[in-house]
């Protein structure tokens, strides 16, 4: 069963990074909830189980990384609701075991402890009705909100989604993902990150229908980053906001682009313009828009 138990954590891990997900990495801000904790006894959880908790807690965007198992929700006065999956998770228990060293005579029995790997099922309490509202209500930012800002994001009629520790646009679900606010340390990190992500949301078939393969090719997904760069960048601008760099990470990409192909930054820059003039259409008179045009 050990065995089993290690292959089974061992492959949740590799799994993530294959995704390109490094559950070690904490890209937000540190806030009260980056590192999962019990939520009955209040105790951080340790080594892979960190990992294995942040993986979940990512994959279903739960608002509290706080966890308990199925016997403490019930002492607490929860239920887990009907339906719902629980997370293993993995201890150590320390067996004592008694050996004899069998050339004595009688034989000297000494004592050694032997630690076996065991499993465990843990629940978000996002997946317990009737626990206690400490421990599942979320902390306000520290922030105060830009009226502009917010705004944008409600005119627009995204479906936006606050949950895990991951910023990005589904286009499956047409929907855009948030890490909770209180994760981010200033307004302004958060709606670089929340106009960034509007502003893919942009590129739909019913809104902008931004298509880049048959311009950009191979480069495509680089192209529409950098699109989004910028579309997010003009938009914290109209709401007097500090932009910043978010995908650092992609500049030796575009890099290629835009020596390859001097039309490129034109392209890109113009679709990041209209993405951004359909945002603003939502919050600004139409005759605002046409001059600003």
């Amino acid at each position: 069963m050990n065995h089993d138990l290690y292959a089974e954590t061992t492959a949740r891990i590799v799994a993530a990074l294959e995704r390109g997900v490094a559950p070690w990495v904490r890209p937000w801000a540190l806030g009260a909830d980056t590192l999962p904790m019990n939520a009955g006894s209040q105790r951080p959880y340790r080594g892979v189980n960190v990992l294995l908790l942040a993986l979940e807690n990512e994959a279903h965007g739960y608002p509290r990384n706080r966890w308990l198992t199925y016997r403490q929700a019930a002492e607490l006065g929860g239920q887990v609701r009907r339906g719902e999956g629980g997370t293993t998770i993995v201890f150590w228990r320390l067996r004592k075991a008694a050996t004899a060293d069998p050339v004595d005579d009688p034989p000297d029995v000494t004592e050694r402890v032997i630690p076996l790997l065991r499993a465990y099922t843990v629940f978000n309490v996002a997946q317990v009705d009737g626990l206690p509202a400490a421990l599942t209500e979320v902390a306000a930012p520290a922030w105060a909100p830009e009226a502009k800002a917010e705004a944008l994001l409600a005119d627009s009629g995204a479906l936006i989604r606050h949950g895990g520790a991951k910023a990005y646009y589904c286009p499956g679900t047409d929907d855009v993902h948030l890490p909770p606010r209180h994760l981010f340390a200033s307004a302004d990190r958060y709606y670089n990150v929340a106009l960034h992500e509007l502003t893919h949301w942009t590129s739909h078939e019913s809104r902008c229908d931004r298509q880049l393969g048959k311009r950009f090719g191979d480069d495509a997904y680089a192209a529409e980053e950098l699109i989004a760069e910028m579309g997010a960048a003009f938009l914290c601008a109209h709401c007097r906001i500090d932009g910043e760099l978010r995908h650092a990470d992609y500049l030796a990409s575009w890099i290629k682009v835009l020596r390859t192909d001097m039309r490129a930054i034109f392209v890109a820059a113009t679709k990041a313009q209209q993405a951004a003039d359909y945002l603003l259409k939502f919050t600004q008179p139409a005759e605002a828009v046409a001059v600003a045009a």
